[in-house]
């Protein structure tokens, strides 16, 4: 699974992102081991960007890959590297997202995800024709509480959370797919759906991001076709939030496929996957991929 990084944008251009006046981040990498290793993450991010990962044979497909690392940070390697790179292995462009944290001290941080997440499908979808991509097929991948946040664009893709900056902000922030792994899509929400009796998260603006986003109560029929893979021993984000989302899309009559492996735990992304069964998902992906003319 090899490709090219082609470049870094920044997502904003020279503007300042919505709700980061005055707000003044410089970028903490904990690096555990080198670039390119699992546990290294990324918080701090003042500066939201993109990074184009191009496959040798781009087949016009493209996907924004949103990270995980639980609204505190980014596992930016083997939660966004990784999944770029196999998306190349099939053709499709990955486009690494680093977005903002909602409890950095931005405006309304609550909404700086979905503010993100919104501006990379409009800038990739506007600027499709230089990238030689098919602006009717990128979608959006994310993992863990990226998952979230993928789910959260394909829900909310037409919730304006900010004011148009440019022309890039014309253009429809719809995903035309979904790919969403082991993701806290309700659990986190303090409505008693999952987790019950739980604590309030911190920062106090990731627990209200959950409770504004509890997504398995808010798809609709214009939510994007979806494929979910979660693990039953997953101690960190129950399956059952997987299910609800799954058991949603039926209702709203939205194309979704669901694997649930019995062991592999959380955030077993691609490269942690070795002799378990749950390596299984990312061939059942792309078969659903080849499905809707994506790979």
């Amino acid at each position: 699974m090899t490709g090219e990084i082609v470049t870094e944008m920044v997502l904003w251009g020279q503007r300042t992102p919505p709700g980061s006046d005055g707000v003044e981040l410089v970028a903490q990498v904990d690096d555990a081991g080198s670039p390119g290793d699992p546990r290294r993450t990324v918080r701090g991010i003042g500066v939201p960007t993109l990074t184009a990962h191009r496959p040798s044979r781009p087949n016009g497909a493209a996907a924004v890959v949103m990270v995980g690392g639980g609204y505190t940070a980014l596992v930016v390697d083997k939660e966004g590297t990784d999944v770029a790179r196999w998306l190349n292995s099939l053709g499709i462009t990955g486009f690494v997202l680093k977005n903002r944290l909602p409890g950095e001290g931005h405006a309304k941080g609550r909404h700086v995800p979905l503010q993100d997440a919104q501006r990379a499908l409009r800038l990739i979808r506007a600027r499709s024709a230089d990238w030689r991509l098919d602006p009717n097929r990128i979608g959006a991948v994310g993992l863990s509480s990226g998952g979230h946040m993928a789910a959260m664009l394909g829900t909310h893709w037409a919730r304006s959370v900010y004011d148009p900056a440019d022309h890039i902000d014309a253009a429809s922030a719809r995903p035309d797919f979904l790919v969403l792994g082991y993701g806290p899509y309700s659990g986190n929400a303090r409505d008693g759906l999952i987790n019950a009796g739980q604590p309030p998260l911190e920062p106090a603006e990731k627990q209200a991001l959950y409770d504004t986003y509890p997504i398995d109560r808010q798809v609709g029929a214009d939510t994007p076709p979806a494929f979910l893979v979660a693990t039953d021993d997953d101690r960190r984000v129950d399956a059952l939030n997987s299910v609800r989302v799954y058991m949603a899309m039926r209702r709203a009559g939205v194309p979704c496929e669901l694997h649930i492996f019995k062991d592999g735990g959380h955030g077993f992304a691609i490269r942690e996957t070795a002799g378990k069964p749950v390596s299984a998902w990312t061939g059942l992906c792309e078969a659903w991929l080849a499905t809707l003319g994506i790979a």
